[in-house]
């Protein structure tokens, strides 16, 4: 018992869980505010506090019979992490339930140990039997997220279940490190749980984490040498350096300053060049027009739950709604830094229609843009990806047997 309670692990997913679930942060925030821990065991206590997230439908659902009463939320955080390791992350019965029974005794949760002690117990009992006859795909996605995805609903689902693979774009002329799998748009892939400070090439910058479907917006954009292009909401900056690797003139606009710092330390490492702007891209006008601009808007980020299973159970349908205005003014902005006849690109990491095509439509609706549509040909490598619009719209289930890819959606707009 004495092992259970100097565990790192439990305790820091405890908190990760509280942070996320309880005062709305993101997990990558709260994984930065941990105090001081090793490597390996902050590492693992992501695993486990994602591993929470991305099922907690389906583990509050096999708790709930155990149950005679709703336990406060800590309470019921410290049962998620045992079923979780119960059901989820083959962690002996015996350690999980007195690692959480030690977890409950250190975070204060005393009258409810023998709670969570019994409770454990039972799911250990079911086994993964437990699990069998539960629609997790559903009862891990919100009602609102599942209702938005249609027919695709299920399909996104079952994606979400499990961790997503690592994927980083090249620095072009660079091979292919060893261990990865280049898919077919050029993205080379990693198994899921893959340390990235372990890929070659990765400390010496000859590679960068970037999905693969995230990689596919500035290929569209298709800058040529000596073209005048911007990167609006740069940060943190993959899609920058794909286009300074074409040999455009690049420059990079991001507003928070925290972040355009760490922007310039990856092109640095990266070993790209591009002007860096601080500025609200919405107020801000450049010397003299570009011929193409890359518009990577902020969203709601629907599309990266693979890989940020925190998303569901922070975004909600009202931040769709305060996003649509923000990507309006985006657009109008990007559409003034144009020259006639200059190419934009407007992408975003989101499955919700309103941030995707209905954007486009209302751009077009006030003039001055017209869309040009994608061909299967500009995309040989997933035609499928091209809908019957000529947009790009690429979901989580496309690449099912390679681990997914993040959702995204891109069009091409063209200054009248």
């Amino acid at each position: 018992m004495t092992r259970a309670v100097s565990d790192p692990t439990r305790g820091a997913a405890f908190d990760l869980l509280t942070s996320v679930l309880d005062r709305r942060r993101t997990l990558e925030d709260a994984l930065d505010a941990l105090p001081e821990l090793a490597p390996r065991d902050r590492a693992a206590a992501h695993r486990v506090a994602a591993a929470v997230l991305r099922r907690m439908g389906t583990l509050d659902a096999v708790l709930e019979p155990y149950l005679r009463k709703a336990p406060p939320d800590p309470v019921r955080h410290v049962m998620r992490i045992g079923a979780a390791g119960l059901l989820l992350l083959d962690t002996p019965s015996h350690a999980a339930v007195a690692t959480a029974v030690a977890l409950a005794r250190a975070r204060r949760l005393i009258p409810f140990a023998g709670m969570v002690n019994a409770v454990l117990r039972r799911v250990a009992e079911a086994g993964p039997a437990a699990l069998a006859e539960l629609d997790g795909p559903r009862l891990d996605t919100p009602a609102w997220l599942w209702t938005s995805w249609r027919d695709q609903a299920r399909a996104i689902a079952m994606v979400h279940q499990h961790e997503a693979p690592l994927d980083v774009t090249l620095r072009p002329g660079v091979p292919a490190p060893e261990g990865g799998e280049v898919l077919p748009t050029g993205s080379v892939r990693f198994p899921a749980g893959t340390r990235v400070a372990d890929i070659p090439g990765f400390t010496s910058g000859d590679c960068w984490v970037q999905d693969a479907a995230a990689a596919l917006p500035a290929f569209l954009l298709a800058a040529r040498p000596g073209e005048r292009v911007a990167d609006l909401c740069a940060a943190p900056g993959g899609k920058t350096a794909q286009l300074a690797a074409t040999g455009a003139s690049v420059t990079a606009v991001e507003r928070d300053p925290v972040r355009l710092g760490r922007l310039r330390e990856n092109l640095h490492h990266w070993r790209f060049a591009a002007e860096m702007v601080q500025a609200d891209a919405t107020a801000w006008a450049p010397s003299q027009p570009f011929d193409a601009v890359l518009l990577d808007a902020p969203c709601s980020a629907t599309g990266t739950i693979r890989r940020h299973p925190d998303v569901p159970h922070l975004k909600r349908p009202r931040d769709v709604r305060a996003l649509t205005d923000a990507q309006d003014r985006l657009l109008v902005a990007a559409a003034a830094m144009l020259s006639p006849g200059g190419r934009m690109i407007y992408s975003v990491c989101s499955l919700q229609t309103e941030e995707g095509a209905a954007r486009v439509l209302a751009a077009q609706a006030r003039g001055g843009l017209r869309h040009d549509p994608f061909t299967p040909e500009e995309l040989a490598a997933l035609p499928e990806a091209v809908t019957a619009e000529g947009t790009l719209r690429t979901l989580p289930s496309m690449w099912a047997e390679r681990g997914g890819m993040d959702g995204f959606f891109a069009a091409r707009l063209i200054k009248a």
